[in-house]
């Protein structure tokens, strides 16, 4: 603890400038694998926290609100007659000398050391198995919430991570309701918590206030994608109660709200506001499917003619605007995870393929990978050859290299000029779907004519010659059908047709 409270500014000051400094050098040093860059950018997000922390105590101290800083100044380090400064400074200097002879440990207290500590812990991050330490995503709750909803539709999981963020195939109709506020909320709450944990250097709140502000100025213009087009029959229909109907999907529902709620919303409505709970509700429930206008006269108090209160409208112009905003974000959190979004697809449509003993053991070649990552930065491997690897992570034989010719370099233009190393591996190209790809763009049949072409000209100017050499041999019925006359002269079918059709045969 410092004995003074311009010791406790001076000591923030230089807890700022270790924490900054450490922050460089920590993000200086390349991570060995993916685990550790994690871990690396907790570490800095620690410190980044620390450093906010701590100027908004220096922050405090500056503001000064008690005066304390200001009477320690001028009672320590400011004096109206010269003569005064300097025994003010010896008996400040002494008070400082009696405080650290009383608290001789004070003087060997620093943070460096803690903050040290902090470049070499592991920071706590939790994952559940199915996010593999960060690389999918894990939406199996939303997926069984977004089945069993009224707005969802029965699919695979491997499907609902690809179209979950296309929110505008659902119809606009149902996207009022609680059920569906309630999806987009926890959706929000679980990508950023995700986002957070994988990449803990984004500023969520800075890209969300950004968000708000663009999405404000596009909602006052009424240019908020999916949101833009309004239904006439609606906006011409009356204004509502502070009950929307739209939030409510039972009559269950809306018994939950009480008999003085019910009868304030069927009063508004002009309705006849009497019965029990369950009456109540089941008669304004009525409006959620049938139009005011249209609704039985019986349902309607004496002298009524379904007039509405003012205020529900700008209710429901809020709940609107509110999920509209969910959805700019969740879009927007989509964009930022767009790649974990895909690896996730890929690794649902692999699962659908494997047996759940293929699963266990995939899962746990993962977790001593993982593990392998972890230790001590693998030991580079000494290969100044750059040999290729073998099935042991190990650079082969030298002789074996050269035994197989992989130091040739073999280029196919149809391929997109790839390179394939050794002879065997250039020969095998020639069936496999990139060389195959290529003929099929071309617009040539990949036969055996055509190995050891890598050249897209040649393989144009080989499938004329080709082409020719099939039409000069193709069997042409009308120059060499023949047929014989009365006479036994023989013509060709061309020829004799002509005569017959003359007449001279």
């Amino acid at each position: 603890m410092a004995s003074t409270i311009l010791e406790a500014t001076r000591a923030k000051h230089e807890d700022l400038e270790r924490l900054e400094r450490l922050a460089v050098r920590e993000l200086q040093r390349e991570p060995a694998n993916a685990r550790e860059r994690l871990y690396q950018s907790h570490r800095v997000r620690h410190m980044l926290d620390l450093v906010i922390s701590t100027s908004g105590k220096l922050v405090e101290i500056y503001e000064d609100k008690d005066n304390a800083r200001k009477d320690e100044i001028s009672n320590h380090l400011s004096s109206q007659v010269q003569t005064e400064i300097f025994p003010k400074f010896y008996d400040r200097l002494k008070e400082i000398r009696d405080y650290h002879r009383r608290n001789p440990s004070a003087r060997f207290v620093s943070e460096t050391d803690d903050f040290e500590e902090l470049l070499k812990e592991e920071p706590a991050i939790e994952f559940t198995g199915e996010e593999a330490f960060g690389r999918y995503l894990d939406l199996h709750e939303l997926y069984n919430e977004f089945i069993n909803s009224k707005f969802g539709t029965p699919m695979e999981y491997s499907a609902f991570v690809g179209t979950f963020s296309q929110l505008e195939k659902i119809a606009h109709s149902l996207k009022t309701s609680r059920q569906y506020r309630e999806y987009l909320e926890h959706i929000l709450e679980y990508l950023t918590s995700f986002l957070y944990h994988t990449e803990p250097l984004q500023d969520i709140e800075k890209i969300f206030a950004k968000l708000e502000s663009e999405f404000e100025e596009q909602w006052a213009n009424g240019g908020v994608p999916g949101w833009e087009n309004k239904d006439p029959e609606k906006e011409s229909a009356p204004q509502e109660s502070v009950i929307d109907l739209d939030y409510y999907t039972t009559v269950e529902e809306l018994v939950e709200l009480g008999p003085e709620k019910l009868k304030e919303a069927l009063a508004a409505r002009g309705l006849k506001s009497g019965g029990t709970v369950q009456q109540r509700a089941e008669r304004l429930f009525l409006l959620k499917h049938t139009p005011l206008v249209q609704l039985d006269r019986k349902h309607f108090a004496k002298g009524s003619h379904g007039s509405v209160s003012n205020n529900g409208n700008s209710i429901k112009d809020d709940l609107k605007k509110e999920i509209a905003l969910m959805e700019i974000k969740m879009a927007r959190l989509c964009e930022l995870l767009d790649e974990v979004i895909v690896r996730t697809k890929e690794n649902a449509e692999k699962k659908l393929t494997l047996t759940y003993e293929e699963m266990e053991a995939e899962r746990e070649e993962e977790e001593v990978q993982a593990d392998s990552e972890s230790d001590d930065e693998d030991q580079q491997i000494y290969n100044p050859l750059k040999l290729p690897m073998g099935w042991d992570g190990k650079p082969i034989p030298y002789w074996l290299y050269k035994l197989h010719g992989l130091g040739q370099e073999f280029k196919c233009e149809i391929c997109g000029n790839h390179s394939y190393w050794g002879r065997r591996a250039y020969e095998r190209h020639f069936k496999e779907w990139r060389h195959q790809h290529g003929m099929r763009c071309l617009g040539i049949p990949n036969t055996k004519n055509f190995n050891e072409i890598t050249s897209i000209q040649e393989a144009k100017e080989l499938w004329g010659r080709i082409q020719q050499r099939q039409g000069l041999n193709k069997w042409r019925p009308d120059l060499e059908e023949e047929y014989e006359d009365q006479e036994g002269n023989i013509y060709n079918k061309k020829t004799y047709t002509d005569l017959q059709r003359q007449g001279l045969l």
